[in-house]
């Protein structure tokens, strides 16, 4: 445990204009607060926040940042405000501490949905200030470190599954590499350790057949690039349990293939010296085409700059290599820490600056699970965009004007088009990839030119979510669904009601709902509405609720279900009312009506809205005794001018699903 001189010395080693006394206030006042507190190793709570500020200090962070690591559990774990803080060490100070503040109190009813929505409060946390995730990233490696002492194997297992699963690739995203390394390998090691022994093991005996492998390819590397006259720095490192296990899974191999464990750095002085480098590297050993990328051109979204390159070294190993700068290395490991350095001329965060010079904002990651909470994400949605955002890499594509967009590997045209804006996605009806027309379920590939075709309206196939792997396209397309179904569901209920009025010899625009708004438990009339659609209310309650004791003629009320008012933009293909297949209105998948057979509507209870059934459907018979839900049901054909008859959608939908079909 660092003592209070050597924190403050270590801070002034860097920063010789830091705060001493208030270091010195903070060190104290946390020792005081936290008292008698033990950890589960039996050490004094107090050692805890004194080495997360140790962490933070290798990275050279400004005063703020360490005093709210010294401070960081003192809400949460005594009796301290808000206001003292506030009072004690300054509002910038308070609020950083109350950000870091853990996430946990809130009690929902399963674990998954209780880790969600902790996510979803820290990831708004650390939208104000990054400096929030990068005290709370070295407060969850120190209780990594010490993860062993924790008694309940379930506990150290959801901890290391969190910290895999969150906390990684959130360093990872901002480019703090060293404590994603660690985070990775300290939770790989609780969590597989069986794996971990074994991957272990085969590098033993790698290292045994190689013996001296990374001096003697380090050592021949430099000695190339001098005869080259380019000054470089050459380092070689083993890589990683988890990093190696990753790539064992993702390539389907066994650990008895496993033959590549070394990774070089080459560290250059000038961004020119890294391409010279590069020449000199592939001159004198064969390179592997497919492995090289160059990411100082196109820098990763976390502002990761370096090339890459694979060859087949001495002795016929395969090495990998980056060669980068020294102010690339320190951005590679440190990533957005870099710019929270102490604030000094040539340390200040200046974003603004970065972006204008041709660097990229190194929060974009953050900044989009942020736009998933502004426009109404739930958590578990949060959870899912935040895994599928911070692992995926990244491919570099072109707008017809040459404007670059990054997106995840793997991505599809609606990805782009959503990254461009969610209105070009919502109106996407094709897509054109390097001038030719394309399947939306086409992969992206780095180089590619892409045109998005649009329509006049947005068309959002439910469809859709199966050809989209980016949170932001997903969240969009999610919203878009929602306020369809709203609508629709809307629309259904409101045309059922009337028609059960009608057969009772009532108007429904004549009465006050208010009735059967209270009795529902709703507040305005859509919602009384999409509640008939979704089928939670029937029509003749709402007809009780009003009139209670007056029943619907059943004449006058069959003839009324034999009808549903058309709608003026009609999106269905069977007549009635404008709903949208797959959002409001879905086939039963046990008799599978196609165009010709004689169909009929349920409107169910399970809250989808209307089923379409042959009218000799056997599940029909569940319904015997609900006259109220059944609704008579046609085809609606719509035909163009041509050799083609189109069946169902119009043109706009029709090129949108057309982009479904490989």
């Amino acid at each position: 445990m660092l003592r209070q001189f050597e924190l403050i010395e270590k801070v002034r080693s860097y920063d010789p204009t830091a705060d001493e006394a208030l270091l010195n206030r903070a060190y104290v006042y946390a020792m005081r607060m936290h008292g008698a507190q033990k950890r589960a190793s039996g050490d004094p709570y107090f050692a805890h926040p004194i080495e997360v500020a140790g962490i933070l200090t290798d990275y050279r962070l400004d005063t703020a940042t360490i005093v709210t690591a010294l401070l960081h559990d003192v809400i949460e774990d005594t009796p301290v405000t808000r206001a003292e803080i506030d009072e004690l060490f300054g509002t910038e100070i308070g609020e950083l501490v109350e950000g870091v503040t853990k996430l946990s109190k809130l009690e929902l009813s399963s674990e998954h949905l209780r880790q969600a929505e902790n996510l979803r409060k820290f990831i708004l946390a650390i939208s104000r200030d990054v400096r929030v995730l990068l005290v709370k990233l070295a407060d969850r490696l120190h209780n990594m470190r010490t993860l062993q002492f924790i008694a309940s194997p379930a506990k150290r297992e959801r901890i290391a599954r969190e910290t895999l699963d969150i906390y990684a690739p959130l360093a990872r995203s901002i480019g703090v590499h060293r404590i994603c390394t660690e985070l990775e390998e300290l939770a790989f090691e609780h969590l597989n350790p069986v794996a971990r022994d074994a991957i272990g093991r085969r590098l033993e005996t790698l290292r045994q057949q190689q013996g001296g492998a990374v001096s003697l390819v380090s050592g021949e590397i430099a000695e190339r690039l001098a005869e080259g006259a380019i000054p470089a720095r050459v380092f070689g490192r083993e890589k990683n349990a988890y990093s190696i296990w990753r790539k064992l899974q993702r390539k389907s191999i066994g650990f008895s293939q496993l033959s590549d464990i070394y990774a070089f750095r080459v560290i250059v002085d000038s961004e020119d010296d890294c391409y010279r480098a590069l020449g000199v590297i592939h001159r004198a050993w064969p390179s592997i085409p497919e492995r090289f990328k160059d990411f100082i051109s196109t820098p990763k979204r976390n502002n990761y700059r370096s090339l890459h390159t694979t060859v087949v070294g001495p002795r016929g190993m395969r090495i990998e290599m980056q060669i980068r700068t020294e102010a690339m290395d320190r951005v590679a490991e440190e990533g957005v820490a870099a710019h929270w350095r102490y604030k000094d001329k040539s340390y200040g965060f200046d974003l603004e600056h970065q972006k204008a010079a041709g660097g990229r904002d190194p929060l974009v990651n953050l900044r989009h699970l942020v736009q998933v909470l502004e426009h109404g994400g739930d958590a578990e949605e949060l959870m899912e965009h935040a895994k599928l955002e911070m692992f995926l890499d990244q491919a570099f594509v072109f707008t017809p004007k040459g404007r670059l967009v990054s997106l995840p590997t793997g991505a599809m045209p609606l990805d782009f088009a959503y990254a461009l804006h969610t209105d070009i996605g919502d109106t996407c009806i094709g897509v054109k990839i390097n001038g030719e027309l394309k399947p939306l379920r086409t992969v992206l590939q780095n180089g590619d030119v892409v045109e998005v075709i649009r329509g006049g309206k947005p068309v959002v196939p439910p469809d859709w979510r199966s050809i989209t792997i980016t949170g932001r396209a997903r969240s969009a397309i999610r919203r878009h669904i929602r306020q369809t179904e709203k609508e629709e569901f809307t629309r259904l209920g409101r045309a059922t009601v009337d028609q059960t009025f009608e057969a009772a010899g009532k108007s429904r625009k004549d009465v006050s709902l208010r009735p059967a708004l209270d009795r529902f438990g709703v507040a305005t009339e859509d919602e009384l509405f999409s509640a008939v659609g979704r089928g939670r209310v029937s029509p003749p309650q709402v007809l009780e609720a009003l009139f209670p004791g007056l029943k619907a003629d059943e004449k006058k009320a069959a003839a009324a279900r034999h009808r549903i008012e058309d709608g003026k933009a009609a999106k269905l293909y069977v007549r009635g009312g404008g709903l949208t297949p797959g959002v409001s209105i879905h086939f039963h998948e046990g008799c599978s009506p196609v165009p010709g057979d004689r169909i009929v509507g349920i409107i169910e209870d399970d809250g989808k809205g209307l089923t379409v059934h042959t009218i000799d459907c056997d599940s029909l018979a569940a319904f015997e005794d609900r006259e109220e839900a059944w609704r008579d049901l046609q085809w609606q054909l719509l035909e163009c001018e041509g050799a083609v008859s189109l069946c169902w959608w119009e043109v706009a939908q029709l090129m949108a699903h057309i982009g479904l079909v490989q």
